[in-house]
């Protein structure tokens, strides 16, 4: 008897882990599927970058959880703002050791192969990119280049890697208060390749679509360039550098940081400038750049939100009217996790906090402006720009009125970039329909605008 159940047990038990070996290979299979659907990305085309929108996606404080599945539930509202392109602040594990805060900072990397368990797994990550993905956004992922965390395996392995003081000590950047991180040395032939092996992988494997480059003018140009075309050898990437300088974006990047727009728009919100410092500036990138090189607008993001205050702080009833102008001047506007849901916080940057994601006004406002960015040639703003033409008026320091004209569609701008209610003309002519109203609107040169204190008119030629 104690025979035919130890049999019988055996029997069983083989059965049983055959069922297992069987669950395994299924489940191999599954995973192959989903990592070949994950490589599938979306083309990276100059037509793509004409009419985007790009959002900056701070996971960790987007939701209470602070994680890659909850965040990935709401990418479906992302496309209804006219979302095209998904910059995810970095996901990688960070270092404890020198750490700020509680939880340390995006930006103090222990490995650039890896996800942040504070995040979710490796699956929940290309579960983003597949739904990101499938609402036709890319995804770009912020890379940390310029230094790493205190416990990135390369202090112990290649110190040879780092910036070394006199006595031959790893030091954290200079001239900076970033002592959670140890400064690369870019003469370091092996370390530059290590790097380049590091961003192909998440291009090769994981199938994203690019990256924002943290402090890109901290680091050689020449870097830039070896990388960007090993890069563009496995596929088209959009690159974009957290940085103004012009020279990279000559070979390397798509698109760099409007940086001295935005700090124009605080200045004029604060009464410190007028329309005519906002003229200077137009120039001035007209000197600057070429002109296929793309600018980000924006009137916050990570750094501005934390250290510099919210936009009602920094820009209080012009919010709206710069809002506006981020999206119909040259270039592509930028969404910071939050404003879509008018927050008004700063939030933490070495802590968690929590997005409260409650629409008011922003949120169907920046779905209209996401339409019409998406969708009319006129505001295009990519490689092949439409045309930017200032219109004269009869206010030229308060009041900042433009058109813009591609492929037989012009919209034009009027808006009132001060506190005081004015009385205007504008030197144009015709017949246009008001955009946020859908009321139709004539101009004539001889007659007079009323504006309101921040008040705007996008308007449609008819």
């Amino acid at each position: 008897m104690k025979k035919i159940i130890v049999t019988a047990l055996t029997a069983a038990l083989l059965i049983s882990c055959g069922q297992a070996k069987k669950n395994e290979a299924e489940k191999e299979v599954i995973k192959e599927e989903v990592a070949k659907e994950i490589k599938k990305s979306l083309e990276v085309t100059p037509q793509m970058m004409e009419n985007a929108v790009i959002y900056e996606a701070n996971i960790r404080q987007y939701s209470e959880e602070g994680s890659f599945k909850e965040f990935t539930k709401d990418i479906p509202k992302l496309k209804e703002l006219g979302v095209k392109v998904l910059w995810l602040m970095p996901i990688y594990p960070i270092s404890t050791t020198k750490s700020k805060g509680s939880l340390g900072s995006y930006y103090a990397v222990s490995d650039y192969t890896k996800v942040n368990p504070e995040f979710g797994t490796l699956e929940d990550f290309r579960d983003l990119v597949k739904t990101a993905h499938d609402n036709d956004i890319y995804v770009i992922l912020d890379w940390v280049a310029n230094h790493t965390g205190w416990d990135h395996k390369w202090l112990k392995e290649h110190p040879e890697y780092y910036t070394k003081n006199d006595k031959g000590e790893i030091i954290h950047t200079v001239d900076t208060d970033w002592y959670d991180v140890a400064d690369l040395n870019y003469d370091n032939q092996e370390m530059r390749k290590q790097m380049i092996a590091d961003l192909m992988y998440w291009v090769k494997e994981e199938g994203v679509d690019g990256f924002r480059c943290d402090v890109a003018g901290m680091v050689p140009v020449d870097f830039w360039d070896t990388a960007t075309a090993e890069l563009r050898k496995e596929k088209p990437v959009f690159m974009l550098a957290e940085a103004w300088e012009p020279e990279l974006m000559k070979q390397s990047f798509d698109m760099g940081y409007a940086w001295d727009t935005h700090h124009v728009m605080n200045d004029i919100a604060q009464g410190k400038k007028t329309v005519k410092d906002w003229d200077a500036r137009m120039k001035q990138i007209d000197t600057l750049y070429g002109a296929d090189d793309i600018l980000m607008n924006f009137t916050s993001n990570h750094d501005e939100n934390s250290w510099n205050g919210t936009v009602k702080e920094r820009m209080g009833d012009a919010a709206e009217l710069f809002a506006a102008v981020s999206y119909v001047m040259p270039g592509m506007p930028l969404i910071y996790s939050g404003q879509e849901y008018d927050m008004d916080k700063r939030l933490l940057f070495f802590e968690k906090d929590t997005i409260i994601k409650k629409q008011g006004k922003f949120f169907p406002l920046y779905k209209k402006l996401g339409k019409l960015k998406n969708e009319n040639h006129a505001l295009h703003g990519g490689k092949e720009a439409a045309s930017y033409t200032r219109l004269v008026t009869s206010q030229d320091d308060k009041v900042l009125a433009f058109s813009r004209e591609k492929h037989g569609n012009k919209v034009v701008f009027v808006g009132n970039m001060s506190k005081d209610e004015v009385e205007v003309k504008v030197k144009t002519t015709g017949t246009f329909t008001s955009y946020m109203n859908g009321e139709a609107m004539e101009l004539k040169e001889e007659e007079t605008l009323k504006l309101a204190p921040w008040q705007y008119y996008i308007l449609i030629k008819k």
